[in-house]
């Protein structure tokens, strides 16, 4: 294994054996940055990467060991080889290897196993290195190939998400602008991101039961008389039926969207009459986005709503058909909701 290249950190306040060790390392094409002053040396060692370091035990201010300890706090991997002359004394032996030492070279250096050793732990460490590499290479392919399943996933909801809206051309970007209603009303109730974005991918399905309606009630372009109604009610139990049982955050959030969008708030609503915060908050916010923008949309049976009437509208049903929170909220923030009325209109 090539070690050309590689970078040591050679500490040792006696000139000569910092001398010594430079003609050592020579031979070896390596990278050999020298310090008489430890301090200095933790200095570098800290703000710079090596891949070895080789350090005397005696020297003033820091001595190996406190060298060793201060070093370890920061970096537990590049590998350490301290030079002694302590020989047979164990217990500095065993302090040393306690506070991360990798190995050991006898005083005076033998110049065979000086190189010897360090080929070994640099190649030990190029290893390691490789290892690294090879783990983050793995780490973002990782990432990227979950981005691109993510990707996937948000095209098919998407996809998916519309497909209420293929037997009905007249709901046009009706999904998509209450996903952007609702995403940005989930914002200004205080939701974060992840709750914003799965409301924001969810929502397209609060009406996916509509599927299951035929032709005559869900294109009957005047008002539905009471078994028909009784029928239309029906898409929002059909829709929870089909998601519920799904794996995916988005579709199991669509799921209980689809069939909470048609609760109201005084507890009038449909399918379970459910009242005020029983109603969960993706429920609640998709209720005034939905509302405000089949008022705002052309239908078969009415013409589109001006957005103050609209708005008008959902400041009269506080508290009966909506949370007055979350009516308050889309009131006092009128200028964002008109962006994407704006901004989304059918043609």
């Amino acid at each position: 294994m090539d070690i050309n290249g590689m970078k040591i950190l050679s500490i040792d306040d006696n000139h000569l054996n910092l001398k010594i060790i430079e003609s050592f390392v020579k031979p070896l094409n390596l990278i050999l940055n020298s310090f008489v002053n430890s301090q200095d040396a933790l200095h570098a060692a800290i703000n710079n990467k090596y891949d070895l370091i080789l350090i005397d035990y005696q020297m003033p201010e820091l001595n190996g060991l406190e060298f060793i300890e201060a070093y370890r706090k920061v970096d537990h991997i590049v590998p350490i080889i301290m030079i002694t002359t302590f020989g047979k004394d164990i217990e500095l032996q065993v302090q040393a290897l306690e506070l991360g030492v990798s190995d050991f070279i006898s005083k005076p250096m033998n110049a065979a196993s000086f190189k010897a050793r360090v080929n070994n732990t640099l190649k030990l460490r190029k290893s390691q290195l490789l290892i690294e590499n090879k783990t983050l290479l793995l780490e973002e392919e990782v990432r990227q190939m979950t981005k691109i399943i993510h990707e996937n996933e948000l095209e098919t909801l998407n996809v998916l998400g519309r497909s209420s809206e293929f037997r009905d051309q007249d709901t046009g970007l009706h999904t998509y602008r209450v996903a952007k209603y609702c995403k940005i009303l989930a914002s200004l109730a205080g939701l974060g991101e992840n709750e914003q974005d799965v409301i924001f991918h969810a929502s397209p399905f609060h009406d996916l039961g509509k599927i299951g309606i035929c032709d005559e009630i869900l294109l009957k372009p005047g008002k539905l008389n009471y078994d028909e109604f009784e029928i239309m009610k029906t898409h929002a139990q059909v829709g929870y039926n089909i998601l519920k049982d799904s794996k995916s955050k988005y579709l199991k959030a669509g799921a209980q969207i689809a069939i909470l969008h048609h609760e109201k708030f005084d507890g009038k609503g449909y399918p379970h009459g459910l009242k005020g915060e029983e109603i969960p908050i993706i429920g609640r916010i998709t209720a005034i986005a939905d509302v405000f923008d089949a008022l705002t949309s052309v239908r078969p049976y009415k013409k589109a709503w001006s957005f103050n009437d609209a708005c008008a509208l959902i400041e009269k049903e506080r508290n009966k058909h909506f949370d007055p929170k979350l009516a308050n909220l889309f009131l006092e923030n009128k200028s964002q909701f008109q962006e994407i009325y704006d901004l989304y209109k059918d043609k």
